[in-house]
């Protein structure tokens, strides 16, 4: 069980040291496509918003 549990440190470890190596590329790369995911999200409230008024259902 031990060595499962070291082995499991050691990949975390490999793993997250892939990040150390990229800098802040992670994190522009999340900011970004959170910025994208919310205009894509914007859009869509625009087209549901122009469809209830075309169809008289907003209130």
């Amino acid at each position: 069980m031990t060595d499962f549990i070291y082995s499991l440190g050691d990949a975390f470890y490999w793993f997250f040291s892939m990040f150390e190596k990229l800098g802040n590329l992670p994190n522009w790369l999340f900011i970004a496509m959170a910025f994208a995911l919310l205009f894509w999200w914007l859009n869509m409230q625009r087209n549901y918003t122009k469809k209830a008024e075309r169809e008289r259902t907003l209130k």
